[in-house]
């Protein structure tokens, strides 16, 4: 895996936890222009409901890029040093390519070496998906692991990880506590 970016950070949490509020702040506060990566699909009308609910929320000031599956694109050709980038999320991106039958390990490798390659800052938006009880059919299972894995692989290449709960963000990394010893 390639070394960790300064201009990468990863902000996980699970369903509802804030996390996509407190990206949207940090975003904002940096003072720099902002585009929304949206990976979200509409495959239904509650989607629809949930992708106007996060457009108003957010306000203005934004110009959004839709797109699916082709994140590293995106990251290549809009990441610069006077704008801010907020991907929003990567759970739905995973889920595209697993509808679309992607590679999940070659789309993610792609994912993190242009997460190294970054020209400018950019957050990205997960779930934490491996809290809670184990899902009842393979595909679910499929896709927790790859989500698992997908955050392992993004927290390595991002310099700053934050898990946000109850809208209240913990510092993973950089780890500001003594090593863990034995």
């Amino acid at each position: 895996m390639s070394e960790q970016h300064a201009y990468g950070s990863l902000v996980l949490g699970g369903a509802r936890s804030g996390k996509s509020r407190f990206a949207e702040d940090l975003v904002v506060r940096s003072g720099l222009a902002r585009v929304y990566v949206a990976t979200g699909t509409a495959f239904d009308s509650e989607m629809e409901k949930r992708i106007a609910a996060h457009r108003t929320q957010r306000g203005t000031g934004w110009r959004t890029v839709e797109e699916q599956t082709d994140l590293a694109g995106v990251l290549a050709r809009e990441a610069n040093p006077g704008t801010v980038l907020l991907v929003d999320c990567l759970t739905l991106w995973l889920n595209n390519l697993m509808m679309a039958e992607k590679d999940l390990t070659a789309e993610s490798a792609r994912l993190c070496e242009a997460v190294s390659a970054l020209a400018g800052p950019c957050l990205f938006v997960s779930n934490e998906v491996g809290l809670g009880i184990v899902p009842d059919n393979r595909l679910s299972r499929a896709f927790r692991d790859a989500q698992g894995r997908l955050n392992q692989d993004m927290a390595a290449v991002c310099s700053k990880v934050i898990f946000v709960a109850a809208g209240q963000p913990i510092l993973l990394k950089p780890n500001q506590q003594p090593e863990i010893t034995l």
